[in-house]
């Protein structure tokens, strides 16, 4: 099925749609918290960002998803999910409205990024209700298309509120009371996400009482024990366990080329003009997320002329070579046009590596190896960052960078192809194709 005719069948149900409605304004509202959070780390006029600041302010983002990840499951399958979906945008809001209070007051970075991270807290135990939420409001035989776009038109809206943050930065101003009023934006927009969730009937999203369940306590230290088992399941489907692994090895070198970027708009290619350098900036994520959207459309038809184990490493290599050619001129103009490369190639990856994890590994590990994936995901990218804080020079223009980027990605892509031609071969039988 195509993304439109996905979204049309599932539309059709009231109570999706009351979820998917709540979605889709929480969604839009991060991107305007991202964004003003970003303009705040990287592009404030009043400071000078380096890339040890860019590595931090990377990790505040994205370290929530990656360390509160394997265990919020165990509260969300605890606590009335109707009722975290009512709370939390307004615990969140409290907080953004906190934050902006921060800002507004000059207060010190290490603050703002304390205030932001519990936001950032909040935010995770949202989405991960909202996606345990999901098999409650659609039948069983269209839980496939709702998986298919409710992930995809999350990340558009979120493309959306950034590009909506930075029309709201110009009319508020770059400076720090603009930072704390688009804070204060996003939460209030948050918040009707919250009036949204209100529709639906308390009990409808469960999670169903159950007698046998372990104690919160028991099953947090069970979490642990699990991503252990989890990795040790990986080992033996080793084409999902290597497409994860390029998915990882993307987000490293995703992440080198984000740090680099942001450097080089911030002092390379406008000379410290923190709003010009913003706006140069915001063209090079709307590129990316133009890139996201049509991997959505694209990797069906290219997995089934190519098949994943090939497409995978072609998305790789294409990324690594365009990397150099675009890159190592260090031409501005080239940048926005990377970035749609690497939206392509790196939600090709995705797309793949969700696919062969769900197709290989037997369903009682599932849960697990997502665990591993998420703190994959978000780890590789944090950890690139603190890789560029130690390489880039202050004003970005590093081939050492670019080299590595370029020559990784295809490296990359020849262990992936290695690994998955012998794991072909014992891999176990998928338990679910799909």
């Amino acid at each position: 099925m195509s993304f439109v005719a996905d979204l049309r069948v599932v539309l059709k149900g009231k109570d999706f749609r009351r979820l998917f409605g709540t979605r889709l304004v929480s969604q839009f509202s991060d991107g305007i918290f991202q964004f003003g959070v970003t303009g705040f780390a990287f592009f404030s006029p009043e400071s000078q960002t380096t890339a040890l600041q860019v590595a931090a302010g990377l990790a505040v983002l994205l370290l929530p998803y990656s360390v509160l990840g394997p265990f919020v499951g165990v509260f969300i399958d605890r606590w009335s999910r109707r009722q975290i979906l009512v709370v939390a945008p307004m615990v969140r809001g409290a907080l953004l409205l906190l934050a902006a209070g921060l800002v507004a007051a000059d207060v010190p970075d290490p603050a703002f990024y304390a205030a932001a991270l519990a936001v950032l807290g909040v935010n995770r135990f949202f989405l991960a209700a909202l996606g345990a939420s999901l098999p409650h409001v659609v039948p069983a035989d269209r839980l496939m298309a709702a998986n298919a776009v409710t992930p995809t038109s999350g990340t558009v809206v979120t493309f959306v509120g950034a590009g909506v943050g930075l029309l709201l930065r110009m009319v508020f101003g770059g400076d720090d009371f603009g930072v704390a009023l688009l804070l204060v934006t996003s939460g209030v927009v948050f918040g009707l996400s919250a009036l949204v969730a209100r529709t639906m009937d308390r009990e409808l999203l469960g999670p169903w009482y159950d007698p046998e369940r372990p104690q919160a306590r028991q099953a947090v230290r069970n979490v642990v024990v699990g991503l252990v088992d989890g990795a040790k399941h990986l080992v033996g489907h080793r084409v999902a366990a290597a497409t994860m692994g390029a998915m990882a090895a993307h987000r490293f070198f995703y992440g080198m080329a984000t740090a680099l970027g942001i450097i080089l708009y911030r002092y390379y290619f406008y000379d410290g003009d923190a709003n010009a350098a913003l706006e140069g900036a915001s063209l090079l994520v709307a590129t990316s997320g133009v890139g996201y959207f049509l991997a959505v459309i694209v990797t069906p038809y290219a997995t089934e002329r190519f098949s994943i184990e090939r497409w995978v490493p072609i998305a790789l290599s294409a990324a690594g070579v365009m990397t150099a050619a675009l890159a190592l001129p260090f031409q501005e103009w080239g940048l926005p046009v990377l970035g749609f490369v690497l939206g392509v190639a790196g939600q090709s990856v995705k797309i793949c590596a969700d696919t062969t994890v769900q197709r290989d590994v037997e369903d009682i590990y599932l849960g697990r190896a997502f665990s591993l994936y998420d703190m994959l995901f978000n780890g590789m990218y944090v950890l690139a960052a603190a890789l560029s804080a130690a390489i880039l020079p202050a004003d970005g223009k590093s081939y050492l960078a670019v080299v590595i980027v370029s020559i990784g990605y295809p490296l990359a892509a020849l262990a992936y192809r290695m690994i998955t031609r012998q794991g072909r071969s014992i891999s176990p039988t998928p338990t679910a194709p799909q």
